[in-house]
């Protein structure tokens, strides 16, 4: 059988278990397996490639940085950054609306989780939301699209997965993210200043009240220091600066602010294990079925459809590929999604001359709006649920904060030298920029 049909049947497999309703991973894997049967490869070969998958360092900073999600979401530690986010920017027009972005902003900083997102925003501001008269749905679209900044917002598990998968700077894609996350940001808050919910009108903090807050809050938002600043000093790798800021939380945070939560850590440990083994296999799957993906050259004839439709023209390249991936997005976790098409998009990546921390924040700004559009949209379904609206009355309400991201996605392409401002400047090594041969500065390439 050919390469072209057993690609065409690994993804018909998959693509029809998944309609049915069989799990991601096991229809991964069953695609794989059939395909395997048809090749040289041995069985035992690919078992093993499944636990090659997980066999990564890089991937071991993804427990950690849940486990600071739910220790601080459990302790109510974020109660006080709830507090600052009030006291900033609850007096404008849409007060809550407006504090829903910016406390996620401030919590994507620790949690790089939108799934953490979803559930604190839902827990804490969404009771409050309905008290002041907005409507379910359009609170259910908010946080949604607002927790989606986690991938974007340094530490983003996204990131990590993409960094460690595609041998890309996972430090870079960290500082690459901060402008399209900002972004999103500031057009979910124009958005609801200008057409969302008025809500009620709060007095404005007095700057006592604001500093009272923002001491409130130091020591929960030391973590995003705590993580970037070991990552880009080059004191800790991702994985050491999860294990730091996990210890920081129970060692200074939690004792200060909430020490009767400590009888709680074991139960916190527990329900990070069970967050972490739901996506551990289909990490596992996704990277076997990618590897049999690149050994059955479907990189190759992926790129060549690209290549003829698109030329070499980076942003040709870039528009399709984001094409492509609203779609896969709209029905394939973005985790596995992008240890699948992994190899398919490292050689679009060198055929188009793109730089790859550029190229790896334009894919993970696309797959995490996929996490708000149909059908599988987890972000959506997920905020859907816990505000208790319909599915469908969510997603209405949460289509015209479409635009915010198309602006976001096209701005991320056009402008690589703004999104890649950070990183050429705080990390050069991150985007390929070496030490000039005079010795003094960088030259990164064009």
């Amino acid at each position: 059988m050919s390469n072209g049909w057993l690609l065409l049947l690994m993804a018909g497999l998959f693509l029809g278990l998944g309609y049915l309703g069989v799990p991601v991973a096991f229809s991964l894997i069953a695609g794989v397996l059939a395909a395997t049967l048809l090749t040289p490869i041995s069985l035992p070969s690919m078992i093993a490639q499944l636990f090659n998958g997980v066999d990564s360092e890089a991937l071991l900073a993804v427990p950690f940085f849940l486990l600071v999600g739910e220790l601080m979401t459990s302790a109510n530690v974020v109660g006080r950054m709830i507090n600052l986010s009030q006291s900033l920017i609850g007096h404008v027009r849409g007060g809550l609306a407006q504090v829903v972005t910016l406390f996620s902003m401030f919590f994507s900083g620790i949690s790089g989780s939108s799934s953490a997102d979803v559930a604190v925003l839902s827990r804490t501001l969404a009771p409050s939301m309905a008290q002041e008269g907005y409507d379910a749905g359009f609170t259910a679209a908010l946080i949604a699209s607002a927790s989606t900044m986690a991938n974007l917002i340094p530490p983003s598990i996204m990131a990590v997965v993409y960094g460690a998968t595609g041998n890309v700077s996972i430090a870079g894609l960290f500082l690459g993210g901060v402008v399209p996350g900002v972004l999103v940001g500031i057009g979910l808050m124009i958005y609801s200043y200008f057409f969302g919910p008025s809500g009620f009108r709060k007095p404005r903090s007095s700057f006592g009240g604001i500093v009272i807050a923002a001491k409130d809050a130091a020591l929960p938002l030391v973590i995003p220091v705590i993580i970037m600043g070991g990552i880009l000093t080059g004191w800790f790798t991702p994985t050491e600066a999860g294990m730091v800021a996990v210890v920081y939380i129970l060692v200074v945070a939690i004792p200060c602010l909430n020490w009767r939560h400590v009888r709680e850590l074991p139960l916190d440990f527990a329900r990070t294990g069970l967050l972490y083994s739901i996506p551990l296999i289909t990490v596992a799957a996704a990277s076997a079925f990618g590897w049999l993906l690149a050994y059955l050259r479907g990189p190759d004839i992926v790129s060549g459809w690209i290549t003829h439709a698109a030329g070499t023209s980076p942003y040709s390249i870039m528009f399709l590929l984001v094409g492509a991936f609203i779609i896969i997005g709209d029905f394939v976790d973005a985790i596995p999604a992008i240890i699948i098409f992994m190899p398919i998009i490292n050689k679009l990546t060198d055929l188009g001359g793109i730089n790859p921390v550029h190229m790896g924040v334009v894919i993970i700004v696309t797959l995490a709006f996929g996490l708000i559009t149909p059908p599988y949209g987890l972000a959506l379904l997920m905020a859907s649920k816990f505000v208790e609206v319909r599915f469908s009355v969510a997603l209405v309400r949460s289509l015209p904060l479409y635009v915010v991201f198309f602006a976001t996605i096209a701005f991320s392409i056009f402008f690589p030298d703004i999104v890649l401002w950070l990183p050429k400047h705080v990390l050069p090594e991150s985007v390929g920029c070496f030490k000039s041969p005079a010795g003094t500065g960088y030259i990164c390439p064009g």
